[in-house]
């Protein structure tokens, strides 16, 4: 195995730069919980000035936002060294289905010059491994977040059978959201023609549930974060599994 950073301590596989919005409290402890050795997560945060979200009007201020400052997140990450890029931030790898992703991520590399891993191609990554082609679900957005959201699922043909969008007024009330109501979302999203459930939104605190609930609703339920950095890292050729963060991690 080639070592890309022999005289890193920790961090002698690979580093990882990781960009989140400034109100983001859970992607960053998620990606710890699934650490392998030799690999470290480095967060540079995208300042956020206005978190209501609590309007299409103003989810879409806040993706302005992240559009106007994460090119400064990316400045400071790479003064650590970094070899990749991971997006801490679902909503806008989806943004405008799978053209968007595609703009989204060649403007990323082509500015830093490293490879990204987004959410929405983790997403798609992970329904190709796992054969699914009927999905759920869960979001914390506005409805013009979820047509987005509908839009690049259906742009890689994948058909969602059912969504339930959170509503949440602010970004950091994302992280608010407890386990009995996600647990409740679930249950309601399993109908029988669903073949896996995804979450977005990687201030949703789902790495764990997302682990217990494949086995009491007998499928995959995919979380976000767990998607996302499984991503990475095999895009890394980086195969470590984990236990209690998914099929994804556990098995794949």
């Amino acid at each position: 195995m080639t070592l890309l950073n022999p005289l890193d301590a920790l961090g002698y596989r690979h580093k990882f730069g990781v960009l989140a919005p400034s109100t983001n409290t859970i992607v960053e402890p998620d990606f710890h919980r699934m650490a392998v050795t030799g690999v470290t997560s480095h967060m540079s945060r995208i300042y956020i000035k206005n978190q209501d979200i609590s309007s299409d009007e103003r989810m879409q201020d806040l993706l302005l936002q992240i559009r106007e400052e994460i090119l400064r997140a990316i400045d400071l990450v790479k003064t650590a060294e970094v070899n990749s890029l991971v997006m801490g931030m679902s909503l806008e790898t989806f943004w405008d289905g799978l053209d968007g992703n595609r703009r989204f991520v060649e403007r990323l590399e082509n500015y830093s010059g490293l490879k990204v891993a987004s959410g929405a191609r983790s997403c798609m990554a992970a329904l190709d491994v796992l054969k699914v082609k009927k999905i759920a679900v869960l979001t914390p957005y506005q409805p013009i977040g979820d047509v987005n959201v509908r839009k690049f699922f259906g742009d890689i043909g994948v058909e969602v059978v059912a969504l339930k969008g959170l509503r949440c007024p602010t970004a950091v009330s994302i992280a608010q959201v407890g386990e009995e109501q996600l647990r409740q979302s679930l249950v309601e999203l399993n109908t029988s023609d669903c073949e896996a459930i995804i979450q977005v939104g990687t201030n949703l605190s789902m790495l764990r549930l997302a682990d217990e609930a494949e086995r009491w609703l007998g499928k995959p339920v995919i979380a976000i974060n767990a998607a996302t950095w499984w991503y990475a890292l095999r895009n890394q050729g980086i195969r470590d599994q984990v236990d209690g963060c998914g099929i994804l991690m556990r098995q794949h």
